[in-house]
């Protein structure tokens, strides 16, 4: 199983069944969508910062990123399958055409 997968695995593990007091990703969740939503943002912002003031930092930024936006996904009943799907949905799809189909 490769590093995402094992991660996706783990937040689904603690949401339900972990101790928020105990757990990062189950105290994400006992907070809510919005709680969730607002660390994507924010971890989104360190991530550009990183991008242009920091890039030796940009992997971990992006790390974090990653990791909010899965408890994100796990929170609305997604996960990376749903990402793949789309993605291969927009395969062989200029961006442009795809941005202007929405």
């Amino acid at each position: 199983m490769d590093p995402l997968d094992r991660l996706d695995a783990t937040i689904r593990a603690r949401r339900d069944a972990a101790d928020p007091g105990r757990s990062y990703v189950a105290s994400l969740f006992a907070k809510g969508r919005p709680k969730i939503a607002q660390k994507v943002g924010e971890e989104a912002t360190e991530t550009v910062i990183a991008a242009l003031a920091a890039p030796e930092t940009l992997a971990a930024e992006a790390a974090d990123l990653v990791f909010h936006l899965l408890v994100l996904l796990a929170d609305a009943g997604l996960g990376l399958d749903d990402v793949r799907a789309e993605l291969a949905r927009r395969e062989g799809v200029s961006g442009h055409d795809e941005k202007a189909s929405r």
